[in-house]
């Protein structure tokens, strides 16, 4: 599972900075007002070399009534399921009263707590962190979150304290089976699809949302072969959630879409497909994983219901089109036998074997068709390709000025090997790299030798003269 991350600290200590930081993102809204931050705020860090979940907290401010009480609250149901804690500490203010009150809450949950020290940017790092070695907590880091100063030296440090992640989240298959995460809103019938593909009531169904308040992880096997199906909670809009269990429900849910290998995204077609859904298929498209998509409760909806969701779902979740689409009816059990075929299929694409040949085959008949654009007056150049990664299906290009290729070409490229490969299923991921130009200055070398050969011309004419 992905280590937790929980940053804590007063108000307007630069939180929500490092939390966009950490994640490369911009999801906490950030402005030089304490207190901005009431709510628990939660992501897949990508700064750093391997993934985790960050969560940000709202300014602990020590008032003991109002708002402040129920923001505080939500602290400390952070710091319950953190592995590693961030306290950050403001370098202008220097070390406060309410700095050393944190500390000490802080150090009787025996989690282990690094001190950082923000807005350190116009400050020696060492003078920087000299007055916050009072507080016990080690020798402090300075970092300035809303430059990205230290901030990378800051998260490896952690990571490095953390346990690396189950080998299940990291090989592709073990004996458990392929993972299969089953995400979605709540009440879209995630639970009663995992007891029809178990074949048995294994898990609570209600019809009542947030009834699965963590992720369970279930092992079985079909027709020989191994499963292990991961029944999550559902994910609402942060403004609906209230309850502290349902929103370490949804950092449990991200854990088991970065565990998983292969995701079937729940919807329900009653409901149709709501801002919410997108924002899970986006977490979902950014982790990499295999994806089916299952519309849900298909069953009794006429010819016209049926078509305006199919256009729903081209219309608001275009970014899926490498996802296969299976519409079913966990109650009755009608189309959930396919699934099984569109996960190992997903499954299969997302980890097969690409050879350089035939990926350098693939890009020189794209680029053949579809010439890559002119910039600053010369052509890109895409020379050959190679296999990068799997699960996701890495794939390298290597050619000249690749770093200037623009993303509708990007997409016109994995259109073209997606459609070449057959990888339904799963996404894929390019990487462009650069080589050295082995003609860089010979335009120079010509033009010197130009100027030897036109000086000897002169030489000559006048001894003729």
């Amino acid at each position: 599972m992905l280590p937790v991350i929980v940053l804590v600290g007063r108000p307007n200590v630069g939180k929500s900075t490092l939390f966009n930081r950490l994640t490369r993102s911009r999801d906490a809204l950030v402005a030089d007002q304490p207190g901005l931050t009431r709510d628990r705020q939660y992501g897949v860090g990508r700064l750093g070399r391997r993934p985790y979940v960050v969560v940000d907290t709202g300014g602990i401010s020590g008032a003991g009534d109002g708002v402040d009480v129920l923001m505080e609250q939500q602290v400390q149901a952070a710091i319950d399921e953190a592995d590693h804690i961030l306290l950050l500490l403001d370098a202008g203010d220097g070390c406060t009263g309410g700095d050393e009150e944190i500390v000490a809450r802080l150090r009787r949950t025996g989690k282990p707590v690094t001190a950082v020290v923000n807005k350190s940017e116009n400050l020696d790092p060492a003078m920087a962190r000299a007055e916050f070695h009072s507080l016990g907590l080690g020798d402090p880091v300075a970092i300035s979150a809303a430059h990205g100063r230290g901030v990378r030296h800051l998260i490896e440090g952690v990571l490095q304290t953390l346990p690396e992640e189950s080998a299940a989240a990291a090989a592709p298959e073990q004996e458990n089976g392929i993972q299969i995460a089953v995400v979605g809103r709540p009440n879209v019938g995630k639970s009663t699809l995992v007891n029809r593909m178990l074949g048995e009531e294994r898990v609570v169904a209600f019809d009542q949302p947030g009834t699965t308040r963590d992720s369970v992880f279930i092992p079985f096997s079909r027709d020989g072969r191994p499963y292990t199906l991961i029944d999550t909670a559902g994910v609402r809009r942060r403004a609906r959630v209230s309850e502290a269990i349902e929103k370490f429900s949804v950092i449990k849910t991200l854990q088991a879409i970065e565990q998983a290998n292969v995701v079937l995204l729940v919807l329900d077609a009653r409901q149709g497909i709501g801002e919410q859904d997108a924002t899970l298929a986006g977490h979902i498209l950014e982790s990499g994983r295999a994806l089916v998509v299952v519309v849900n409760k298909w069953d009794g909806l006429s010819r016209e219901q049926r078509d305006r969701v199919r256009d729903e779902l081209e219309r608001k979740l275009p970014f899926l089109d490498f996802a296969s689409h299976r519409f079913v009816s966990a109650l009755h059990g009608s189309g959930v036998g396919t699934l099984f075929e569109a996960v190992d299929e997903a499954y299969a694409n997302a980890v097969r074997d690409l050879s350089t040949p035939e990926l350098t085959r693939i890009l020189e008949q794209a680029v053949q068709a579809h010439q890559p654009p002119l910039v600053r007056g010369r052509r890109i150049k895409l020379r050959y390709a190679h296999q990068g990664g799997r699960n996701p299906p890495i794939i390298v290009i290597h050619g000249n000025q690749t770093d200037a290729v623009p993303a509708p070409y990007k997409r016109y490229l994995v259109n073209r090997f997606r459609q070449v490969l057959s990888l339904q299923g799963t996404p894929i991921r390019l990487e462009f790299k650069s080589g050295s130009n082995p003609f860089s200055g010979r335009r120079n070398r010509l033009t010197e030798r130009q100027i030897r050969k036109r000086q000897r011309l002169k030489q000559f004419v006048r001894r003729k003269k």
